[in-house]
């Protein structure tokens, strides 16, 4: 392809953004900017230097003639402007959730198939290079076959962050959506990608939030916290989706004869006392990773029966976009596949609409709490 790929965005908050440089940055032109709010999306495109900014999908898909769209709004608001670029003709970029139900993301993703678009789902974060050092490893057979992993966090988010699209289903909020869709991705880029079987339980224990207008970028919500909780003239929102979950998946491995068992538990509003973590177990050996979403370092259990932190090896440092922040470089990282893609040139597999409505699935699965077994009979 001879001319730059014109890329048309949704959404103007820390995502819309973020996706906008990625784009730029792997050669692409941002033609153009949508949100919500007029003030606020010709404030964002006069400061990104985006020539078109507007508040009408439809309208932009038509004046941009894109051939790329990138998806940064909050899930819930994704299947309306997706559908309608897919029957435009463009190839898909899309953060997660794909949507807010397994229902409406399977749909987009047969619609896209039909139609012969490309599409990128965004749960980036196994771009982390620890990650993909801990996947080279296991890969080379460091710990044997693999036999469980085990992912464990703790945000210890503010209970009063202020009411929005997070507490809220029906807007694609929820720590399954936010968090479990990275997790899941992760551990499947480095395992295996096929997801044999998956039993959870989710607990919302939060309840509420106060009701704060302003609040425009998700990277700054904290600072809108009110600063007197007990004013009587406050109003709060109910929270209507999980803060904690906890989801033990099976996964089918090339490189085990047995399917790998997986543990996520993961605690939006609890308190960590020691390190976050990802481990993964094998028939020989064990890497560990701290961080939530492996930002290391990574260490080695082998055959001297010891932990060895690793030194990340130089090629998977060079090939890392030279970006400021682990969100930001993994949108780079996917942005540049996705081009490269486009463009006709040979990228390793990435993943697609296909995952981003099979996790949805899932989701709406884990969030039944039907899982369990009443043992009352037996006592």
């Amino acid at each position: 392809m001879d001319r730059k790929l014109k890329v048309l965005v949704s959404g103007t908050g820390f995502a819309g953004q973020g996706h906008a440089d990625a784009f730029r940055a792997v050669g692409a032109e941002v033609v153009g900017i949508v949100g919500r709010t007029e003030s606020v999306v010709i404030k964002v495109a006069e400061k990104m230097s985006i020539p078109y900014a507007g508040t009408d999908w439809q309208k932009a898909l038509e004046d941009c003639k894109p051939d790329v769209v990138s998806i940064a709004t909050p899930g819930g608001a994704h299947y309306g402007p997706i559908k309608q670029a897919i029957e435009f003709g463009c190839h898909v970029y899309s953060d997660k959730p794909l949507t807010d139900t397994g229902e409406s993301a399977l749909e987009l993703y047969e619609l896209a198939k039909n139609k012969n678009v490309k599409t990128a789902f965004a749960s980036s974060f196994r771009y982390m290079p620890h990650i993909i050092q801990a996947k080279r490893l296991i890969a080379d057979g460091a710990i044997g076959e693999p036999t469980e992993v085990e992912s464990i966090s703790h945000f210890n988010l503010e209970r009063d962050i202020p009411y929005g699209w997070s507490h809220r289903k029906e807007d694609g909020g929820g720590r399954l959506n936010n968090n479990f869709t990275h997790m899941m991705s992760i551990v499947t880029s480095v395992i295996g990608e096929k997801i044999l079987s998956i039993i959870g339980e989710v607990r919302d224990d939060l309840g509420k939030a106060p009701i704060v207008d302003g609040v425009h970028n998700f990277k700054t919500r904290r600072n809108f916290i009110p600063k007197d909780l007990n004013d009587p003239s406050l109003k709060w929102g109910e929270s209507n989706v999980e803060w904690s979950y906890t989801v033990l998946a099976k996964l089918e491995s090339p490189i085990a004869k047995k399917p790998v068992s997986v543990l996520f538990k993961h605690g939006g509003l609890n308190p960590r006392f020691n390190e976050d973590h990802i481990v993964f177990y094998g028939t020989k050996g064990a890497i560990y990773i701290k961080g939530h979403y492996g930002m290391g370092p990574l260490y080695l259990w082998h055959e001297n029966k010891t932990w060895q932190e690793q030194p990340l090896p130089q090629d998977i440092a060079d090939d890392q976009p030279k970006v400021y922040g682990d969100t930001e470089r993994n949108w780079h990282y996917l942005a540049r596949e996705f081009v490269k893609d486009i463009q006709g040139e040979t990228v390793a597999p990435y993943q697609s609409f296909k995952d981003g409505s099979l996790y949805q699935q899932v989701i709406d699965l884990i969030r039944k709490n039907d899982n369990w077994t009443d043992i009352r009979h037996l006592q």
